[in-house]
């Protein structure tokens, strides 16, 4: 049976001609002509007629199973052809309405069998209550298991219907995760390489007077400048459909090397290095790129100037990267870089300190948990 008020399907058009058929069988195998009770003629007329009305009455069960089923307590009363209806009645109403509502339409339906016993002066009053009431609490038991089956079908065609959308979001979430993660890669690889090369392409132009050796030499570290940074995008793009693990991660043993290629490019940079011990990879990557980041923001921001490097830290105490340069007057607000410094060091349960100090220098400092 469909729930009230939804279309009627092809199965639903068999199921409710079968139960019309049964219960118009069931009202006349029941239905007393008089043989059995002597009753007057007119009410067994208004049996047979109230009884067909009732069974006419099932093909509304579904919109009206209350009403129609208090209807049937009232031909109960004196009604032998309705009772195959009354029955298909109950088990409608404990199929979709509440237990208790069930159980009053249950009640109703007693009652009135009690009163067509005194009607109709049946012999074996307390034999029939006995079996009609069993067939009451039949039909309506089978009425409630059909409605906890459909509740539990319900119920796990909506979990299926919230693991799928969960698998969605988080599908979803994935999908963003790894955009901002080749966001952040693309970001660190290239803007490093690329603000290099704008240093050495400024300095060509701000000398002018240069000599062919001197231009010759910056060509050609404008030159590897760029071939790495074409490398460093190919790398990238190349990783665009793989797994976000298998994007090219360095590690804190290439932060040398790193500092290395600043200075080849002109930049003076002290480090200071001091980290001993099995440091993990993601500490050590995240202190990497927190200072290539710094090195570029440098570049860009106050270029020519002196930066100072320190990495220290054991296992246990954490590890605490810093980098300070002289900041000009002005400085712009917050970029991308350093938020993305921020959204790092928070993924290692770290945490990001940048601005100004007193003396008038850019500070930007990190703590790394480092554990023993």
């Amino acid at each position: 049976m469909t729930e009230p008020g939804r279309r009627r399907s092809a199965r639903d058009w068999v199921v409710d001609s079968l139960v019309f058929v049964g219960a118009i069988l069931l009202g006349l195998y029941t239905y007393d002509e008089g043989t059995r009770d002597p009753v007057h003629e007119v009410l067994l007329g208004v049996d047979l007629l109230s009884g067909m009305l009732l069974c006419v009455s099932l093909w509304f069960r579904r919109r009206r199973p209350v009403e129609l089923a208090l209807l049937a307590a009232v031909f109960s009363l004196y009604s032998d052809a309705s009772s195959g209806a009354t029955l298909v009645l109950i088990m409608t109403v404990a199929i979709h309405r509440p237990w208790r509502t069930s159980a009053l339409i249950f009640a109703a339906n007693a009652v009135s069998l009690l009163v067509y016993l005194q009607i109709r002066q049946k012999a074996d009053a307390e034999a029939l209550m006995v079996a009609a009431v069993a067939m009451y609490a039949a039909v309506a038991g089978w009425g409630f298991y059909i409605r906890s089956r459909r509740q539990l079908l319900q119920t796990l065609r909506d979990r299926a219907d919230r693991a799928e959308t969960v698998a969605t979001l988080q599908a979803e979430q994935a999908q963003l995760r790894a955009r901002e993660e080749i966001a952040r890669e693309m970001h660190d690889v290239l803007g490093h390489r690329l603000s290099l090369l704008s240093v050495h392409a400024g300095a060509l132009a701000y000398r002018p007077d240069a000599s062919t050796e001197e231009v010759a030499g910056a060509a050609e570290i404008i030159r590897a400048s760029a071939h790495q940074a074409l490398q460093d995008l190919r790398e990238v793009i190349g990783v665009l459909r793989a797994p976000v693990g298998e994007l090219p991660q360095p590690a804190f043993s290439d932060l040398p090397a790193l500092v290395e290629g600043s200075r080849a490019a002109g930049i003076p940079v002290e480090l200071t290095l001091d980290a001993r011990g099995a440091m993990p990879e993601h500490v050590g990557r995240t202190a990497y790129r927190i200072v290539q980041e710094g090195l570029t923001n440098a570049v860009k921001h106050a270029p020519g100037e002196p930066v100072t490097i320190s990495v220290t830290g054991a296992p246990g105490n954490g590890l605490s990267v810093e980098l300070r340069n002289p900041a000009p007057d002005r400085r712009r607000g917050v970029g991308q870089g350093l938020k993305g410094l921020s959204e790092r060091a928070a993924l290692v349960d770290g945490r990001l300190e940048h601005g100004r100090t007193p003396d008038g220098d850019f500070r930007l400092h990190a703590w790394l948990p480092w554990p023993a």
